[in-house]
């Protein structure tokens, strides 16, 4: 059950696993069959190199984990979009 504290609190509702944005693109392009053309370039000023997540929060105020990973958030992300060309009405 949710606590008053577990809903004011800021939770990673992430799988602990960091990827690069290339991870992304590689995982996109492997579950849609869509190619999508890069570049890789010098990163920009202000770019941060790394951003990770402790995910363990959420696990131990509220009992929950990502069982799923970064394919099935590519397929379920493109097939709503394929659904919801106009995105939210």
């Amino acid at each position: 059950m949710l606590t008053i504290k577990a809903v004011l609190s800021r939770l990673s509702i992430l799988t602990g696993k960091g990827y690069s944005v290339l991870d992304l693109i590689k995982s996109f392009e492997k579950v849609t069959g869509v190619k999508i053309p890069y570049q890789i370039k010098p990163r920009r000023e202000g770019d941060i190199a790394t951003c990770y997540a402790d995910a363990s929060k959420a696990y131990k105020e509220l009992g929950w984990k990502a069982e799923l990973g970064i394919d099935d958030m590519c397929r379920d992300a493109w097939n709503w979009q394929k659904n919801n060309p106009e995105g939210y009405k």
